[in-house]
């Protein structure tokens, strides 16, 4: 089959992020059963507009809104047998253009992310996603990573036999990975990207008052010169790692005693698993949503309720190394449920059932 997929950014972007390492996952496991697989995005100077990957044929086009209108026509130039339509926010209304059948991917809601648009961007985003995106999709296969997306989606309309929970994988940890001297500090670390809806602030104020404890901050983003200014005042305490590669991050991730993660809203959150594979617990939010998925609270992480609680966790977590080391090990027995090989195999199981 020819397979086309549809997404606002793939991982070359510079504002990539997790969402797209699950698209161009599946698409290497799609390719790899012989299907036909192109995946649509925005164009950006870090690459060339087309280049062939994992046996994926990527074509960018297009900036940030005007990547939905250009993808429409590779809809009609390649007349695919299959679409899958990645909402970030808001889906390619690809539905409409064509007679394939079309598969809805989307990680979470976001209704707590539309506001930093701006209050008429962000209603207007809000309204297609909320009441434009159900009606369009009305009766069409779903694909989320989590019981909490899937009852966010519910809520919105969306019909639970339509949708399928389809987790997130992870990558084997490198075999080799680069050696890191010992500073004499404990770290802890946050792996996500700099963007406001994150809320390393949140990270940075736990460490605040935690002497000899350092923050390593993996991960880059438009919002990165607000948050440096924000840690200013902590000088060598916070650490801004920028975008790295999987071998450092994992050493990173190695080196660390606990991971953060204060995003108001995740459809999974890759880094907790990833955090996991070397028995580093995480702290997060209840009310993220898919962390309740990706966290097992009390077993293989901490899920709390307020800032507040989730400085007081950070604090307690480091002064009782034997709470949390148990927590590590039961995270790290936790990451290997999970495989892109399994994701990949659920994926295409549906796609190809259609």
């Amino acid at each position: 089959m020819k397979i086309l997929l549809l997404c606002w950014r793939d991982t070359t972007h510079p504002q990539g992020g997790g969402s797209e390492r699950y698209l161009e996952r599946v698409g290497a496991h799609l390719a790899a059963r012989g299907h036909e697989v192109i995946y649509r995005s925005a164009a950006h100077t870090d690459v060339p507009r087309r280049a062939v990957r994992d046996g994926i044929r990527f074509e960018r086009a297009g900036g940030k809104y005007t990547v939905y209108l250009r993808a429409l026509f590779a809809v009609w130039r390649h007349r695919p047998d299959v679409v899958v339509d990645t909402q970030n926010g808001i889906p390619f209304f690809a539905r409409l253009f064509t007679r394939a059948p079309v598969v809805l991917l989307t990680h979470h809601c976001h209704k707590e992310q539309w506001p930093v648009a701006g209050p008429i961007i962000g209603r207007f985003g809000w309204f297609l996603e909320s009441r434009v995106a159900p009606r369009v999709y009305r009766g069409a296969p779903y694909v989320t990573v989590s019981q909490a997306s899937k009852a966010d989606l519910v809520a919105l309309g969306v019909r639970a036999r339509d949708i399928s929970i389809i987790e997130n994988g992870v990558d084997p940890v490198p075999m080799r990975l680069p050696m890191l001297l010992p500073s004499g500090q404990t770290h802890i670390v946050t792996l996500s990207r700099l963007v406001p809806h994150k809320r390393i602030e949140q990270a940075i104020d736990a460490v605040r008052d935690l002497p000899g404890v350092v923050l390593d901050i993996i991960g880059s983003g438009w919002w990165e010169d607000q948050l440096r200014a924000y840690a200013a005042d902590l000088g060598e305490r916070v650490v801004f790692h920028g975008h790295v590669g999987d071998d450092l991050k994992h050493a990173l991730l190695a080196r660390a005693s606990l991971h953060l993660m204060p995003s108001a809203k995740e459809g999974w959150g890759i880094a907790v698993v990833e955090a996991a594979q070397h028995g580093v617990p995480t702290v997060g939010y209840r009310s993220a949503g898919g962390l309740r998925d990706s966290i097992i609270d009390g077993e293989t992480g901490v899920l709390v309720d307020s800032e507040a609680e989730f400085t007081e966790a950070v604090r307690e977590l480091i002064a009782q190394p034997e709470s949390l080391a148990r927590l590590g090990d039961r995270a790290r027995a936790w990451s290997g449920r999970f495989s892109w090989a399994e994701t990949g195999r659920k994926f295409a199981e549906l796609i190809e059932g259609l």
